[in-house]
């Protein structure tokens, strides 16, 4: 599946929800805004988690008192309509991929479809792979783990009990040694690491407003994504998805 097919597809099921729920003449505004990095994740003791360290950006939507977040490299702002949500071109424009997925959260949060679509903050994080420790060692014991995305509480709490490879695309993480993990390039290593010795896959759902999320559809292996912003694509394309302590 491609990027193009992939938001295709998205793009016509949400608008079929929309149908089915009779919001397509909707008025409601939808509005978007990046939040800042304390908005997002609070104040957490560990500091190098992307949105601190201004690699990413976290974009909230608002619809009718529901929000739906997601982590993008490709902040902007909108006042709009669902109607101007789903007529924004999303094969080739990262900032209208990441309002479209915010507003997807949004609006499924408010149908009550999904939940934790809001991001952890402060402690939470910790408390998260902790979470993600217990959901490993339940469902997988000792396979071989590849965690996609620099997660670092994630990394550090994973790398202790299991064999685990990371990849990232960041130019700041790749190459660095970060938790006793070398960080591994996204692309460059991703047949390696992914399709040729990794037994089950994490994935952040950040990889949907980058359009890479492609890259781990239907490879033939278990792929668990996890996190607030692939909630609503979850829920659509009927992906699995974990995301213990999001709001």
């Amino acid at each position: 599946m491609t990027q193009q097919e992939l938001m295709q597809s998205l793009k016509e099921r949400f608008q079929e929800l929309v149908k089915q729920n009779s919001l397509s003449t909707d008025e409601v505004k939808i509005t978007t805004k990046s939040l800042t990095p304390e908005e997002a994740i609070g104040t957490p003791k560990r500091r190098d988690f992307p949105i601190l360290t201004g690699q990413e950006v976290m974009l909230q939507a608002e619809y009718k008192g529901s929000f739906g977040q997601a982590f993008t490299d490709a902040p902007t702002i909108m006042n709009g309509t669902l109607g101007d949500i789903l007529s924004l071109d999303l094969s080739e424009d990262s900032h209208n991929r990441a309002m479209f997925i915010a507003t997807i959260n949004a609006v499924m949060t408010y149908l009550g479809l999904v939940d934790r679509t809001v991001h952890c903050k402060t402690e939470d994080p910790e408390k998260c792979a902790q979470e993600f420790v217990s959901f490993v060692r339940k469902n997988y014991g000792n396979k071989k783990i590849a965690l996609i995305g620099y997660q670092p509480s994630m990394l550090e709490a994973l790398s202790k009990e299991f064999t685990l490879r990371v990849l990232d695309l960041s130019p700041k993480n790749v190459g660095q040694i970060r938790y006793g993990v070398k960080v591994e390039h996204g692309i460059d290593d991703y047949k390696d690491v992914v399709l040729d010795w990794a037994d089950v896959v994490l994935c952040t759902g950040s990889t949907l407003c980058n359009g890479t999320i492609v890259n781990f559809i239907d490879i033939g292996k278990e792929v668990v994504f996890f996190g607030i912003t692939v909630a609503g694509a979850a829920y659509l394309m009927g992906w699995p998805r974990l995301c213990p302590l999001g709001r």
